[in-house]
């Protein structure tokens, strides 16, 4: 097989054995050597293929492992709330997308904040009606946690004042008992279900139209945290050859049975499209006031937050999922919930340890938690001594600078605390949460790096102590992702037998100010030695 020696570059290899680099040989799918130039020339032989990199810089391929590619496609040609300033300016766009729709189309999307509006307060489903009365309206909060319905909808989905509020969920109210157009958790299921039907577009043809945006922005794999239909969709593109990068694809719970019928676990499947862990929510998100915290909401005491999943059924599923070589990325954003889940966890691991005949899955299945956003001090160590994964999004921390310093101030915990965690031994991945925040792995490097918003705010970044350096938030964003999908033995450095998933980029990131980290862009993303994407 004739090779291609990708040359005149400055390549970073994350491989402390030989981390620097100016020349790379790929055969196929993978890396055959890298060195210097005359060494890969030597070894590629007269025949092979070469490329100029015209001097720019080399990385591993950046892997998100927390993204909602389905969710962040079909947002791409939804209304987009995110950016309003007030109810009224989010009302104006609704109007403007609506009058854009077929006559009988859901109108779907959103993303707002009413804490960043000029008046912070929850709209309602009047509100609504003004400006979209006739068709049903299905508007996901910016943290998805919330959702915001007019009447149509309601009625569609048949939810009125006699509805009961669902397990981990929350139907809103007026004082007359009315619901108000506000869903929360497990109440807003069934609407979040509309979003995931052919009601929100051709999901294939949406996926092929809009995953390059993705390789534009340096990412050659993702952990996708959506549905069977978005697994469904992603099959259809491996089978037409068609899937441009790595897919490690996590299963809803409620699809948690009918996996395990198929008899599939975690890890099934190849280098482009593989099985990962159950999803199973244990809280909600701290700007709907849903996580669930040990100490209640501020000005709410009697709200602790919900437990979507309440701690007796967490464990159940944990020990059911396990049991079926299924691993668990348990969603726990607030300490109780995070605390909850580390419980579950060390129970499992006691039961399974004690018990021949499963004490392997204890060794090989690698459970996470998504988020890790906000923990005791205290189980900052035993996650670490668990095993447990940290999934956790950079973006985050810095976005949720100012609800964090309202409504957390004075609490003792340790918050988006990725150092901390690193020190301890634990393994942090990173991703963005996509489209809960822009999928730029270069937004979420520099919010590591800097725990600062992106106009250097606050100075010296929030909780300062919790920075990492950049070759530290570039391993979480490969390595750590590599390990968390099973394939470290594939992914996230560039040395000979991995994977050749990489990029170039035209400037340095070790060469920069960390204020600068965010504006960096991408030229060139290959994956498996094929160039997929270039500026």
């Amino acid at each position: 097989m004739t090779g291609t020696v990708f040359e005149n570059a400055r390549i970073h290899t994350l491989d402390p054995a030989r981390p620097h680099a100016e020349a790379m040989l790929v055969r196929g799918e993978r890396i055959v050597a890298v060195g210097d130039l005359d060494e890969c020339r030597d070894r590629a032989g007269a025949g092979a293929r070469r490329v100029d990199l015209a001097g720019m810089t080399v990385l591993p391929g950046l892997i998100d492992s927390h993204l909602h590619s389905a969710l962040y496609v079909r947002g791409l040609e939804q209304v987009d709330l995110r950016g309003t300033t007030s109810l009224d300016e989010a009302l104006t766009r609704i109007a403007r997308h609506a009058a854009t729709l077929a006559p009988d189309a859901w109108l779907l999307g959103g993303r707002w904040d009413s804490h960043k509006w000029d008046r912070p307060v929850q709209p309602t489903r009047a509100d609504l009606d003004r400006v979209c009365p006739d068709r049903p309206a299905v508007l996901p909060s910016i943290d998805g946690h919330t959702t915001w319905v007019n009447t149509a909808a309601l009625r569609r989905l048949g939810i009125d004042a006699d509805t009961p509020d669902p397990i981990g969920g929350q139907i809103v109210r007026d004082d007359r008992g009315e619901p108000t157009g506000i869903l929360r958790e497990a109440a807003g299921d069934a609407a979040y279900d509309v979003m995931r039907t052919s009601l929100a577009g051709d999901l294939v043809a949406q996926l092929r139209t809009h995953l390059p945006r993705l390789l534009a922005a340096g990412l050659t794999s993702i952990h996708d945290l959506d549905g069977q239909d978005c697994r469904a969709a992603y099959e259809t593109l491996y089978a037409r050859g068609e899937l441009p990068l790595r897919v490690h694809k996590t299963i809803p719970s409620t699809a948690l049975d009918e996996v395990i019928d198929r008899g599939w676990a975690t890890g099934d499947g190849d280098r482009w499209l593989s099985t990962g862990p159950v999803k199973i929510f244990t809280d909600g998100a701290l700007g709907s006031h849903t996580c669930l915290m040990t100490e209640p909401y501020e000005g709410e005491p009697h709200n602790h937050g919900i437990a979507v999943t309440p701690a007796e059924e967490f464990e159940r599923l944990v020990a059911k999922a396990a049991g079926a070589g299924i691993a668990v990325a348990a969603h726990a954003i607030g300490d109780a919930a995070n605390e909850m889940v580390l419980r579950a966890y060390a129970n499992w691991q006691e039961s399974a340890g004690a018990n021949p005949g499963v004490a392997g899955a204890v060794r090989r299945l690698r459970h996470r938690i998504e988020h890790t956003q906000h923990l005791r001090p205290a189980d900052v160590s035993l996650l670490a001594r668990l095993g447990v994964i940290a999934s956790m999004q950079p973006t985050h921390c810095t976005s949720d600078i100012p609800l964090t310093s309202r409504m957390l101030a004075g609490r003792d915990l340790a918050s988006y605390a990725w150092r901390s965690l690193l020190d301890a031994g634990a393994t942090v991945a990173f991703g963005s949460d996509a489209p809960v925040e822009d999928p730029d792995p270069f937004f979420g490097i520099h919010a590591a790096v800097t725990r600062q918003q992106p106009d250097g705010t606050p100075p010296g970044g929030v909780d300062p102590h919790e920075r990492v350096d950049l070759d530290t938030a570039l391993r979480c964003f490969t390595e750590a992702g590599a390990y968390a999908s099973y394939e470290e033995h594939l992914k996230g450095r560039l040395t000979p037998g991995m994977l050749a998933d990489f990029i170039a980029l035209p400037t340095d990131p070790y060469q920069v100010e960390p204020a600068e980290l965010r504006d960096l862009t991408v030229a060139l993303t290959v994956v498996g030695g094929v160039v997929r994407w270039q500026r």
